[in-house]
């Protein structure tokens, strides 16, 4: 192919692969309140997040009183049994109460809404569905978690909507989980009602945003995925999620759940970061597509899990992901070495037409220099971001979107730097695609439900250098790295957003896929115009670094840390 050809595959390639990016991380337009009743609607929803979410409702508080009656009355309306359970919080929940309200109560009564509507068979396990009601001190909690009381009540109403439900369908709204996740707590432990549970789907937010994320479930979730793969319009999620927050030290109300005999899911959206605990989190600044994705998300799977039908039972963990939200991914775990297995194969097809060890020991050293030069520099302008003493957690939060410019210009420095004017052979193409092989080997043995990440990415990149620089080659090519680019845009997202204010570094995983299946075709720039390029992006990580550093404290921190 030319020289034109292969440019124009690039643009392409580089055209739809933002294309699919920007795909992957849009929430859904929200659905006007006049849509059909069996539909969620945000438009509806929004009602209940204006009315709840009027106020800073924290636990045990007048105004928390008044949320908790606007939802009990909501539930009746929609023909549920309603019940209040009221309980005790536990001392360190009422310590934290106290400092949030400033009101030194040592037993605080604290309680949980719930709604049931019946099923036409009751002996079958139920589907319960769980937000919380309660808000930190000073938010109004619009996002967290009012758009989940909000999503929940709306989505129940679209399953009455459509007659009743095989078996029965429990609200849960419980108190006090900023405190210490108390209600679930109090339910899964003492509520005779948990014995009736077979499914549960939790809803949460960190933020006021994005796009709603399946990211946590019961183990041996193999059946579990299915069901939600085959019932989920649009989904997002992925197993590389589920592994995460397994070693992340966070909670959720589901994790009161753990080592119990449920099947469950766990959704939540992170976007608009700026607004998690803010006094800014009103009505008004929540992202209503967010609330639209969450809701219909969580309609779908309550649907599916309301059959008649037995409930998923457990079944070997499967590798997932959502392809731009058109639908989920599913395979087995060991599906991941058939795959490097052709990866090995393709690579030593693409190995024979050129060069020599030389050449791929020079690739291999390129594509190492190219993920350690990057990390070093996102480190060190992230240290520059972060100026001295203890960074206000919140804070970070907020700068979250310029982290994410200062961490795509910093990589893209160090990528110029590597490989910008390098001029590959094909067996230079293979030694760059070998430490990330290496990297899927470990990842597959050691984590093989998250190692789709790695894994996929290095086969399509050696069946694209197998296949050649002919026509059929180059749109091989061409596909591959816009999918690849796709898919890695919306996981860079991801981990910014997820961890970006603390290890920015963890972008380079991206960055290091997406070059895998871009170097094909790459020709090579000028040293000096690499170079150049190089040292404007560098100019604008660190001026981004230098605004996160100087701008005073984010006017959206949580009253209760302004001053840490």
């Amino acid at each position: 192919m030319d020289r034109t050809s292969k440019r124009l595959a690039l643009l392409a390639a580089l055209i739809l692969g933002i294309l699919l990016g920007v795909r992957a991380t849009t929430p859904p337009a929200p659905v006007g309140a006049g849509a059909p009743p069996e539909v969620f609607a945000a438009g509806r929803a929004m009602a209940d997040v204006r009315a709840i979410a009027a106020h800073p409702h924290l636990a045990a508080s007048p105004e928390n009183a008044a949320v908790r009656a606007h939802i009990a009355r909501r539930m009746r309306a929609l023909g549920m049994d309603v019940q209040e359970t009221p309980f005790t919080a536990p001392p360190p929940s009422a310590k934290r109460l106290a400092w949030w309200s400033g009101k030194d109560d040592p037993a605080p009564r604290l309680t949980n809404v719930i709604g049931v509507l019946p099923g036409r068979d009751r002996s079958l396990p139920a589907v319960l569905l769980m937000a919380h009601h309660d808000t930190v001190g000073g938010s109004p909690g619009a996002a967290d978690d009012t758009a989940g009381v909000s999503a929940l009540l709306e989505a129940a109403r679209a399953v009455r909507s459509q007659g009743q439900p095989a078996r029965d369908l429990i609200v849960l709204i419980t108190d006090g989980e900023e405190l210490g996740l108390d209600g679930a707590h109090q339910f899964f432990t003492a509520d005779p009602l948990r014995a009736h549970v077979g499914a549960v789907i939790n809803v949460e937010a960190r933020g006021g945003g994005g796009r709603t994320t399946m990211f946590e479930t019961s183990a041996d979730n193999g059946a579990a995925i299915a069901r939600a793969a085959a019932a989920i319009a649009h989904p997002a999620g992925s197993s590389l999620a589920v592994f995460i927050y397994k070693v992340l030290p966070n909670d959720t109300d589901l994790t009161e759940t753990r080592g119990g005999p449920y099947t469950t899911y766990n959704f939540a959206f992170i976007g608009r970061p700026q607004l998690y605990h803010s006094p800014k989190a009103v009505p008004d600044a929540l992202d209503q597509g967010a609330l639209q994705d969450m809701g219909a998300q969580v309609l779908d799977l309550t649907r599916a899990l309301l059959v008649a039908g037995p409930l998923p039972p457990r079944a070997p963990d499967v590798v997932f992901f959502d392809l731009f939200g058109f639908a989920l991914v599913v395979y087995p775990a060991w599906a991941g070495w058939a795959m490097l297995a052709a990866a090995a194969a393709g690579l030593a097809v693409a190995v024979r037409r050129g060069g020599g060890i030389r050449d791929l020991a020079g690739g291999a050293g390129r594509m190492l220099a190219l993920i350690v030069l990057g990390a070093l520099v996102l480190w060190a302008v992230n240290q520059l971001s972060l100026g001295g003493g203890k960074p206000n957690y919140y804070d970070r939060l907020a700068a979250i979107p310029r982290l994410e410019i200062m961490a795509l210009a910093g990589g893209l420095a160090a990528w110029l730097l590597t490989l910008g004017a390098w001029k590959v052979k094909p067996a230079g193409l293979v030694g760059a695609v070998l430490p990330l092989f290496a990297l899927g080997l470990t990842v597959q043995a050691l984590a093989p439900t998250a190692a789709y990440v790695v894994v996929l990415p290095v086969m399509l990149a050696a069946l694209a250098m197998a296949a050649g620089e002919g026509l059929a080659g180059r749109l091989v090519s061409l596909v591959t790295a816009a999918l690849v680019l796709g898919y890695m845009i919306s996981l860079g997202h991801f981990v910014m957003q997820g961890v970006g204010p603390g290890l920015p570094e963890a972008a380079m995983l991206p960055l290091a896929m997406t070059t895998a299946v871009l170097l094909p075709l790459w020709e090579g720039v000028s040293a000096r115009t690499a170079r150049l390029a190089a040292a404007a992006l560098l100019v604008l990580a660190l001026g981004t670094a230098l605004t996160v550093r100087l701008d005073p404290l984010a006017d959206t921190v949580p009253v209760y840390s302004a001053d840490k």
